[in-house]
């Protein structure tokens, strides 16, 4: 990607911040700068207003093909929306596991039935999806799911039994995208299937799980007999693992660079509290400081290595390891920067702020795969590559 922008290019990153100002006011300014679920001000019915909001406004699909209704933009514009969405305060989306996971693997796996039935929804911010992957004997080892799905013959309809954990935004969700055992005494990547299921059934539970910040963003899920229609399958049943790690894939794209211009603010939120309470005089911590910022370039020029489709995959795998070490490190220089009062509840936004990073941070090297299966993962690509 050609780090140097165009004329044009100018022109589009002007237009989504004029775009920004004219509409995240009013009702929805309490939103401004809420990073997500559980965050100060974010509601979550005014943040579905926001996401048809911005469905109105044409700021969703911006990838999608044009057959889908996106604008296939190219991908140095989709960086800088995501980038200026963040700059301008715009709130965590609710939307997001919908349009940059499940649609891109609706377009590559789903029939064409499936992809006119929900496509649309996504893309005009009127249906929530959430992510049936994780169990508690199959966290990072996603292979090891014991879920089991099975055809009632009387109704042809596919009948779920099992539960899923750490299940992000269920609660607010109208579906949700469920692996799998679909094959009697299948074991690992064989006998799986990827099922779309409604949430808001009979044989569905959801149970949410309090947060070491006194929120609830994920939720445990309960399938006691839950059921789905025969046809929603993404690929044939059998093959789901195929399907699930497309769909992984799709996290890394043009979205992760507005992720790290949320980073970025939450750095700027570090040095402004070293800068009043004079810790920035501390030259250890004025030194680690310089090293989260030259880190945080070091993370984008990754990301906009990697971003583009034909990059390599052995690239991509060490993402996700970069960026958690990192932002947990972000979060240990925070409360080394508010020192002693830390401790404390001061009632102050920034001190607030800098609280929170420091504690839900402690999860980024955990979740979406610990470190250490990132690392073996990592090396497993290593030795497959040609010597």
């Amino acid at each position: 990607m050609n780090l140097q922008e165009t004329e044009s290019e100018k022109s589009f990153r002007a237009s989504v911040r004029d775009w920004m100002a004219e509409h995240l006011r009013g009702d929805f300014e309490s939103l401004r700068h809420a990073h997500g679920l559980g965050a100060p001000g974010y509601e979550p019915a005014l943040a579905k207003r926001w996401e048809q909001q911005l469905a109105a406004g044409g700021w969703t699909g911006l990838g999608w093909p044009r057959q889908h209704g996106g604008r296939e933009l190219p991908l140095a514009q989709q960086v800088i929306f995501h980038e200026e969405y963040v700059r301008c305060g715009g709130p965590g989306r609710l939307g997001h596991i919908g349009e940059t996971l499940l649609a891109p693997t609706l377009m590559a796996h789903g029939s064409p039935e499936l992809q006119a039935r929900f496509l649309p929804g996504i893309l005009a911010g009127q249906t929530y999806w959430a992510q049936g992957y994780s169990e508690p004997g199959a966290g990072s080892d996603l292979a090891a799911v014991r879920t089991r799905a099975r055809i009632d013959p009387d109704s042809g309809e596919w009948v779920i039994d099992g539960q899923k954990v750490w299940t992000s935004w269920a609660h607010e969700s109208d579906w949700i995208f469920v692996l799998a055992r679909c094959e009697p005494g299948s074991i690992r990547h064989k006998g799986l299937v990827l099922l779309l299921v409604p949430l808001r059934q009979p044989g569905v539970t959801l149970r949410p799980i309090r947060q070491i910040t006194g929120e609830a963003e994920f939720n445990e899920v309960f399938f006691d007999g839950a059921r789905t229609e025969g046809a929603l399958h993404l690929g044939a049943p059998g093959q789901g693992w195929v399907v699930a790690m497309y769909l992984l894939g799709c996290e890394r794209g043009a979205s992760t660079l507005g992720q790290q211009a949320h980073f970025k603010s939450e750095l700027e939120q570090v040095m402004a509290v070293a800068r009043r309470n004079g810790a920035a005089r501390d030259p250890l911590l004025r030194q680690r400081i310089a090293h989260a910022a030259l880190g945080l370039q070091t993370l984008r020029s990754h990301a906009l290595r990697t971003s583009s489709d034909d990059a390599p995959a052995r690239a991509s795998s060490i993402s996700k390891y970069l960026w958690s070490n990192w932002r947990r490190s972000l979060g240990e220089l925070a409360m080394d920067v508010l020192g002693a009062e830390g401790d404390i509840q001061a009632g102050d936004a920034l001190h607030d702020a800098l609280q929170r990073l420091w504690l839900v941070s402690r999860a980024d090297t955990i979740y979406a795969g610990s470190n250490e299966i990132q690392l073996n993962m990592m090396a497993e690509r290593a030795l497959q590559m040609p010597r």
